[in-house]
């Protein structure tokens, strides 16, 4: 059994970056099935009217932390390190787990509703964020943070990461990495240790870097090197490794990524908000390094939404390189999708057959759609999230017609009240 998705104005790869044409869609099981053609033995048990909707693939969150929600509009116009030491770090001390599941599952009722189906998260609280994500159907990499000095055998959170993705190895939608969190909060050698348990146990890793020019300044003078030369020396690098923020890199640290494979995510909102800068994002792409896009928390940023994220990626380049060309809209949209997908490791970011049913459909009628000109264009500039009407995640739809299908929306709304009252943030 099935789902036809007929007569849509589908988003396509193609050689020169996307194509939106007029397709239909089968759905099967998790996979995409068959465009044009059903597979043998197809058997729709829904047929969807396509042809007033946009298809696309989902949009893949490739750095956040959802629990964070809970923190939205509580710690604002600061500097970093009042922001990070003086404001959030007080409020996540007196987190219980619960509330992490629940912030989690507000995060994901944002994100479903402005088209994004999967996301990379580091998180504190095990046992949460993948307890929401098993109700909620979306897609998730669930991400441990880690910090430390000496690297222990023993170490506790290393040990909770590994025995939680032991507990939902039977979900197929979460997958695992260790998040050593940071170079200023993490010392070599625990470093070095992390990386030998990442390796020994086959996870890639998710850690941020070069986030802001104190970082860098600090580091400098502790270390006598960058942030990307200490990272690269733990031996981090030597495994699939995912780096958020990279905002003060130099040529010589775009090489290093470039070199050892490493992803990059940038985050304009929380970079911006925070009084960061933003990341190089043109230079890292001719270095050939692998860009992607993401969020960070709702602590920073103060949304999960990456449509905006988009928007506001297409435009700060042009700005500040003053030129038009150098981040595409094409660019743009490859970074919310494929590129995502190579960082994570998933077969999903596009709409082609055999990959994940991940998709995300727009509705063609609303005004900020309307006339819809160059598809891509749309989704960069154009598009706010408001649009999104479907989504299917792994084949099961998750949002029909604009109402949720998997979470007790004004549950969520419930439980936050009490967790926000309970912290003194309402």
């Amino acid at each position: 059994m099935g789902i036809l998705i007929k007569n849509t104005l589908a988003m396509l790869p193609s050689e020169d970056g996307h194509a939106a044409g007029r397709h239909d869609l089968y759905v099967e099981g998790a996979d995409i099935a068959g465009i044009d053609e059903a597979p043998e033995g197809f058997v729709a048990s829904e047929t969807i009217d396509g042809s007033r909707r946009l298809t696309i693939p989902g949009l893949i969150n490739a750095h956040t932390h959802t629990y964070m929600s809970i923190m939205r509009n509580v710690a604002d116009d600061l500097s970093f390190p009042d922001w990070l030491f003086g404001t959030i770090e007080p409020i996540e001390d007196r987190l219980e787990p619960e509330d992490a599941y629940w912030a989690s599952l507000l995060s994901q009722i944002e994100m479903i509703r402005t088209g994004t189906t999967c996301f990379n998260d580091m998180q504190m609280h095990i046992g949460q964020t993948t307890r929401a994500v098993t109700e909620s159907g979306m897609r998730a990499v669930i991400c441990r943070g880690l910090v430390g000095g000496e690297y222990d055998l023993d170490e506790r959170r290393i040990r909770e990461a590994l025995e939680e993705r032991g507990a939902f190895a039977s979900c197929d939608r979460l997958t695992f990495r260790l998040g050593p969190h940071a170079p200023y909060s993490c010392g070599p050698d625990y470093l070095r240790g992390v990386a030998e348990v990442a390796r020994r146990e086959g996870m890639g890793i998710h850690i941020h870097i070069a986030e802001s020019q104190s970082e860098t300044d600090n580091m400098w003078k502790d270390h006598h090197c960058t942030p990307v030369e200490y990272v690269r020396d733990a031996g981090v690098f030597e495994l699939p490794t995912i780096a958020a923020h990279c905002i003060r890199v130099s040529e010589s640290d775009r090489a290093i990524l470039a070199e050892h494979g490493v992803s990059v995510v940038t985050n304009p909102a929380s970079n911006m908000k925070l009084g960061n800068g933003f990341a190089p994002v043109p230079e890292l792409m001719a270095a050939g390094v692998n860009v992607c896009l993401g969020t960070d928390g709702a602590a920073s940023n103060n949304a999960q939404n990456m449509f905006r994220e988009m928007a506001l990626l297409a435009l700060i380049h042009k700005g500040t390189h003053d030129t038009p060309q150098c981040v595409s809209a094409d660019e743009v949209l490859d970074m919310a999708t494929r590129n995502g997908a190579a960082a994570l490791g998933l077969p999903t970011g596009s709409i082609e057959v055999g990959k994940k049913a991940d998709l995300v459909m727009l509705d063609l009628d609303a005004p900020s759609l309307t006339p819809l000109g160059n598809p891509v264009a749309a989704l960069a500039y154009s598009a706010n999230g408001s649009e999104v009407t479907d989504v299917i995640i792994d084949g099961k739809p998750v949002m029909r017609d604009r109402a949720l299908l998997t979470i007790d929306e004004q549950r969520v709304h419930h439980e936050i009240d009490r967790i926000c009252k309970r912290l003194g943030l309402a």
